[in-house]
Order: structure tokens, then sequence, then C-alpha cells
């Protein structure tokens, strides 16, 4: 037959998990006259609807068997979604099968089944579908003379287009279905496939790696206007990350928001004590702990506070109305981002209308499995960079040793500079950064840029300490340190300089901790 021919709805197969919608699709289907095939708890629920059923066990002469595990997987039911019009009319009425125009079917719920509590293999290898995808697979094969529909959103656009065309499917609107489809069990399978992997601890990277995307929705653009950029989700994550923030107020969060209130969520995640993080360009300009987040803002605020205008900022507690009343008189910002509000904080903040006021309830540290950067022909993978600094990988390698409270600082130190951009340089004390240094190619200059920024906020850095990302290749960066009164210095070390790193310190007089890991971020 001609692919841009109508086709006209006889014969519809129906098998769904989810039945939303699908009494108002059933209705309209008998009431013109289609003739309905059904499975299991679908045909059930269609005969409660008083509408006729066929059932796919009557149309095949055998039952379903091993509690509803095979059920279509029958060629009377493949030959009527495979056949071609004319080309294999013969083998069709010589073997009695029953044409199917249209296939509505949807798929045992996997993704949502293996992310509950305390679910286990038995119960995720039962809500493998294997029936639904293979039907839904050799209708969308088939979209020439068949529809395939798996989404009960387009139930709605399915009777428009029978009404529109004399109960018929055109061309256009059977390829886009199919579409649909195979990006449907590509994704499902992919969940699957993650799910698997995920429960092998083999300590390699898989030769395959599959990524079960879904857009949540278009973004205006990418970083730049002339970019088309989407926000897309990992089903299995989609309940304890930034993908699934509810929104409050504002204008949509744009691609480059994202990046920024990714940043400063993980960055806020990182402390266990009232913390406030604001970033600007994906690097954090102002990060502090303090015994609550109203005094934690203050502290970050003062790091950097030319940067902070416009900028992003991320708080691990619920905001109260105090808070976001000094917060929104206090600055521009462009997004905020916590735990939760209060009903009060929600009311304050609507005074500012544009600002987005995002939460994530149910946020998951470390639950990012792969980082993913695309290069021409390919992409990078890499595991992403959760590793935690334990106390006794704290190698002081000064004849000065850092006291309790520097300890605290270089802990604190450290951990935000997992999150700004390399070459990094972290300032601190208090619990609060007073400089930092970002994306320079030489770790001095981070430095200096580190010695700028304080000096511009007029914070003193005596007595301060001082995180690198990475090694220090040169004595140079020790020597700034001195210039600005720093006394403690923590870096991962691994430098064919080490010691000459090591005998400026001590000659400074400066106390300096080796992690032997690093956190290089590109």
């Amino acid at each position: 037959m001609s692919k841009d021919k109508l086709v006209k709805i006889k014969t519809a197969l129906i098998s769904v998990s989810d039945k939303a919608g699908l009494d108002t699709v059933a209705h309209y289907l008998n009431k013109n006259k289609t003739r309905i095939i059904s499975t299991g708890g679908t045909a059930k629920y269609i005969e409660k609807l008083g509408i006729e059923v066929d059932r796919v066990s009557d149309l095949t002469n055998f039952p379903e068997i091993m509690n509803g595990r095979v059920k279509t997987l029958n060629p009377l039911i493949y030959g009527g979604l495979l056949n071609r019009p004319l080309l294999d009319d013969e083998i069709q009425n010589e073997l009695g099968i029953t044409n199917i125009d249209l296939i509505i079917v949807n798929l045992y719920p996997f993704e949502k089944t293996v992310t509950k509590d305390n679910v286990n293999e038995e119960n995720a290898i039962e809500n493998i579908d294997i029936g639904g995808p293979s039907m839904i697979r050799a209708s969308a094969k088939n979209f020439y003379s068949k529809t395939v529909v798996t989404d009960p959103d387009d139930y709605k656009s399915l009777i428009n287009e029978l009404k529109k065309n004399s109960h018929s499917i055109s061309y256009p609107m059977r390829k886009e279905l199919a579409l649909k489809a195979f990006n449907l069990t590509s994704v499902y399978d992919a969940n699957i496939q993650s799910y698997f992997q995920n429960s092998i601890d083999n300590n390699q990277l898989p030769e395959n790696i599959i990524l079960g995307l879904s857009k949540k929705n278009d973004l205006r653009y990418g970083e730049n206007p002339h970019q088309k950029a989407g926000l897309y989700s990992l089903n299995h994550l989609d309940n304890e990350s930034l993908v699934a923030a509810n929104i409050f107020q504002g204008k949509a969060l744009s691609y480059n928001n994202f990046l920024d209130a990714n940043t400063a969520m993980r960055c806020s995640q990182e402390f266990e004590e009232p913390c406030c993080v604001i970033v600007k360009h994906v690097n954090p300009c102002g990060v502090a702990l303090s015994k609550n987040i109203h005094e934690a803002y203050k502290k970050a605020f003062e790091t950097d506070p030319e940067s902070a205008f416009g900028g992003v900022i991320a708080v691990n507690r619920i905001v109260d109305k105090d808070f976001a009343k000094y917060l929104i008189n206090n600055q521009f910002l462009e997004v905020i981002i916590a735990p939760s509000y209060d009903e009060e904080a929600l009311e304050v903040l609507k005074e500012k209308e544009n600002i987005r006021v995002i939460s994530v309830e149910n946020y998951k540290k470390n639950q990012i499995d792969f980082h993913i950067q695309a290069i021409d022909g390919g992409f990078l993978i890499q595991e992403d960079d959760n590793e935690i600094l334990a106390a006794n990988n704290l190698n002081v390698v000064t004849n000065k040793a850092p006291d309790e409270g520097q300890l605290k600082d270089l802990i604190f130190a450290w951990k935000v500079a997992k999150y700004v951009k390399s070459n990094a340089i972290v300032f601190a004390r208090n619990l609060q950064t007073i400089g930092i240094g970002a994306g320079q190619m030489s770790r001095v200059n981070s430095a200096k840029i580190a010695s700028l920024k304080a000096a511009a906020a007029n914070l003193d850095t005596n007595a301060a300490v001082m995180a690198s990302d990475g090694f220090f290749p040169f004595s140079d960066s020790i020597q700034m340190a001195s210039e600005n009164k720093i006394e403690c210095v923590i870096q991962p070390g691994g430098s064919i300089k080490d010691q000459e790193v090591i005998d400026e310190a001590n000659k400074e007089n400066i106390s300096m901790i080796l992690t032997g890991i690093r956190h290089f971020k590109h």
C-alpha cells in the first residue's frame, strides 16, 4: 500500500498497565464500531465499561500461561501486527490471521518499581515487560499500515485524528507515533540495563553505556541564544534531583540556571552544618557555615558582593520569613534553592516575582554514576567525583601542624575547592571563604585572584587557610600564601617538587597537609 494512504481503524488491540484515560478512548472506539481485542486486566477493565471485548486467548486458541508471563507471544497476534496489505494477504487468509490496525500498549512500570524502597531483584525481574515491547516494536516497524499508541497523553490527539479523517489515521501521525514508540522501548531497555549495571560491583566502567533519557521540557536556549537546549531526566533519579525540583515562582530555569543551581546545591550538601553557597558562572563566589542559614548567607555574601549580583543561592536548611525578607532586600538574585520553605517565606519571596524559587526536598548526595562530556566523534565518560577526604588521609608534612580550628577551616576550604573550576585556590577563615581564584592556567595566578578578591571585599587574610584542588608545581604559590599571611595549606601533593614546596612552607612557618586526592574540575 502507499505509505501516504489513510488507514481505516477497524480492529484495535489494547493491553495497558496504565489505564489513565482508557475509558474515553475505549468508548470512542466502541461507538465507531471498532473491534477491540485485549488481555487480562485490561480486558476486564473494558468489559466493566460495558464494552464487548475479544480475548487474545480466544483469538489464538491458546490460554494465558505462567501467571500472565505469556499472553500475546503468538504468530496469530504478530501476523496481525506485521502483515503488509496485498503482499501478505494470501498467507494471512490461509492461516486465519486477524488484521490489527491500532495497537494501544504501555509497559509494566519497571522504573517506578525499582525506585521503591526495599525492592528486591525478583520484583524487578517480574516488572520487565516482554510482550509489550515486542508488540510495540512490531507495530512501529509496520507503521505504513499500523498505528501504535504508547502514551495516554496521546489519546486526545488520536481521537481528534479519527474524527477528522472518517475514523482513519494519516501517515504523518502514524510515523510520529512510531518514533515515539521506538523511543519508549529504547528508554525502557536502558533503564533495565542501568538497574542491573548498578547492581554489579566490579569496579569497572561498563563496555556499553545506554542512557534512558526522557525530555522534561524545552529550554528557551542553551548557553547562548542561538543554541537549542532541553532538560532531560534519568527516570530512576527523577525524584531525588534538581530535575524534579518544585518551582514555586519565577520564569522557567534557563540552561545556565540549571548548571549554576546544580553546583550550588551539590556544594551546600557537602556540609552537615547550616550552609549557604552563592554561585556565579558555575563557580562558588562565596560559601560559609554558621549557626543558621541567615548568618551563613551574610558571611558568604561578604566574600564577593560584586560577583554575587545576579547569582544563584543554595542553602541546606528550610527558608523562613526573616531570611527571605533579608535576602531580597540585600541583593538581586536569579535563583534560590533550598530543601523547603515555610509559607510565610514563600509569601515574602512573591514580592520579587522574577526570582526563581525552587526546592528539592529529597535530594540524594552522590547519586550520579557517570559524568559525560562530548568531544568530536564521541564522549568522555568518568565516574562522579565522590571521593571523601578521610581523617587518616590528612598527612601533615611540615614541621608545624594545624590546630583544631585551622583543621576545620582546611577541610571546609577543601570541600569548597572541589566545586571551583581548575586551577582552583580557596582562602578561608572561620568557616567562611574570604577569597576564591578560579579557572586560571597558572595556579599562582588563581592564588593572586583569591588575594585580590579578599582585598576587594576588605577581608583580612591574616591567619587564614588556603586550599588548592591540585598540587603545587613550584613553591611560588607558597610564597603568595606567605605574602597574604596564610598560616595553613591543604593540597593533594604528588608533584616532583613536593619537597621544595614543603621546604618553602617550613621556611615561612606554614603548616601543610597533603591529601593524596585531587579535585580537578575542568
